[in-house]
């Protein structure tokens, strides 16, 4: 009886599945607000992650404070990759996502969803998942190039884009990923103390 309860308790309520929908339609938002912009200018486009974990920190602490079950964490990351093929953004975006989502989710399970640093770094996982597309462009910039191009890229955009690459790009979007991340999460703990307490989360 107590294994056949604990299945029941894991399962996701109507209830939580809306709130998941909920939940990840704000995110989303979140990201395209203060990410999408550094996507729209060519020579700021590799910021795009830099500034998509701006936001959404708090959101996603909540999330998992009101539904601490497996699901939310993916939900989130497939409503974005799901935008980034719909939208044609590079295939490289789209795996990001969906990478991203799974290891932030298995790494807010490792602690049951129950503590406030995990789920911080589960967050900031999850931001680096936006790094995908880039990722592809500096394995194979021409690949990459081409095949935006056979999307509809403007040869200028690309151009603009390829001539911002430097040394130190890659090392930057990603230490200012991880450091923007950190703060959105640090910043969605001390707002929602009091949700987490009544959630029983702890430090």
């Amino acid at each position: 009886m107590t294994s056949e309860a604990n299945i029941k308790k894991q399962k996701l309520t109507i209830k939580e599945l809306i709130t998941i929908g909920i939940f990840s339609a704000i995110i989303f938002i979140c990201i395209s607000l203060s990410g999408g912009p550094f996507a729209m200018f060519p020579a700021l486009t590799f910021y795009y992650p830099v500034g998509g974990a701006l936001l959404a920190g708090p959101v996603y602490l909540l999330l998992i404070a009101k539904v601490p079950k497996s699901g939310p964490i993916f939900t989130a990351g497939l409503l974005m990759a799901i935008f980034c093929y719909v939208t044609g953004m590079h295939i490289g975006m789209t795996i990001g996502y969906l990478a991203g989502s799974v290891l932030a989710e298995f790494v807010a399970w490792t602690r049951r969803y129950k503590s406030i640093k995990i789920n911080i770094l589960s967050y900031i996982v999850f931001c680096l998942g936006g790094t995908g597309s880039y990722i592809a462009y500096f394995i194979n910039p021409r690949a990459w190039v081409s095949r935006m191009l056979e999307k509809g890229t403007p040869h200028e955009y690309l151009d603009t884009m390829a001539a911002s690459v430097n040394n130190f790009i890659l090392i930057t979007m990603f230490t200012g990923t991880v450091i923007v991340a950190l703060f959105s999460g640090f910043v969605g703990s001390k707002l929602l103390k009091k949700q987490f307490e009544k959630a029983g989360i702890t430090a």
